[in-house]
């Protein structure tokens, strides 16, 4: 069944990849970025003519969300999927982050998605349906050396997301999690870095291996030819279809060897969270439909 789509993050590599895999199969989309009259002014003009409605969105803007996902509904009539797919990186030596660049990660990666959360849910609310997709990263359950900015806004998404699960159930909506491994896009040459250099020297040589670190994992990236970006956009195709109720809560895609291991980790941690809300009697809160007010 057709579906109507509102997707941030449309501008970057995963974005227009979803945005076209999803008008191919079917469903309507709008398709939301900054500056569509500026920088991104022919990346909308493109998907403008493959046929998504483009709408200007800034998610560091609570007004400009607003605006936007207002005028997504006026264009389609409806929401039934939500996909926050828009964020920004962060590399570096964790000490070397000032405050205000944590800021300008979580701005985007966290509460950007909070403004739209909040913007869309009023509408499926009242609908009684509709779905969460939130991207999220392998490294939002794991850390590895040097993105530690970056980890910890995906972790704050995916313990936002676990929350909306439970609260949401009862309403008809499914919030789920989209856990890419790391992919060779545009994303790695949009950084966050430090603004603190002058710790680095207090690092000594070990300042240097997170360059080298970096430098290496592109190479290895580069040269998994199984670790195609369009891997995202299926998987996001088979959550959409999906019928409400019979969706994974989180999705694992990655053939760099990583994302073995973090289903494990899933499913253990899917089956804690089942055993400790058994306990207090609350384990239909993980159904959707199932838990009703007063029950």
């Amino acid at each position: 069944m057709s579906k109507n789509i509102l997707i941030t993050g449309a501008s970057g590599e995963f974005g227009q990849l979803m945005v076209r895999t999803l008008l191919k199969n079917g469903h309507t989309v709008v398709a939301t970025m900054r500056n569509i009259k500026g920088k991104n002014k022919d990346i909308a003009l493109q998907l403008t003519k493959e046929g998504a409605y483009v709408v200007e969105i800034d998610l560091v803007n609570d007004q400009s969300v607003i605006n936007g996902v207002n005028l997504a509904i006026k264009n389609v009539g409806t929401l039934d999927v939500l996909i926050n797919n828009a964020g920004v990186g962060a590399y570096g030596l964790q000490e070397t982050f000032t405050p205000d660049d944590w800021k300008k990660v979580f701005d985007v990666n966290v509460f950007g998605v909070q403004r739209m959360n909040r913007a869309v849910l009023p509408h499926m609310r009242n609908n009684n349906s509709g779905l969460l997709i939130h991207v999220s990263s392998l490294i939002g359950r794991m850390i590895l050396p040097f993105w530690g900015a970056y980890s910890a806004s995906k972790w704050a998404v995916e313990a936002m997301t676990e929350s909306y699960r439970v609260e949401l159930s009862g309403l008809g909506i499914d919030s789920c999690i989209i856990e890419p491994g790391p992919f060779p896009t545009t994303f790695f040459e949009r950084l966050v870095i430090p603004s603190d250099l002058e710790r680095d020297k207090s690092y000594g040589d070990f300042s240097k291996i997170a360059k080298e670190s970096f430098v290496n994992f592109g190479e290895t990236l580069s040269s998994n030819l199984e670790q195609k970006p369009q891997n995202v956009a299926d998987a996001i195709i088979v959550l959409v279809d999906m019928p409400a109720g019979k969706r994974k809560f989180r999705t694992v895609i990655d053939n760099m060897g990583i994302g073995e291991y973090i289903t494990q980790y899933n499913d253990k941690l899917e089956q804690i969270t089942f055993n400790v809300y058994q306990e207090f009697g609350m384990e239909n809160m993980l159904d959707l439909n199932v838990y009703k007010e007063g029950t």
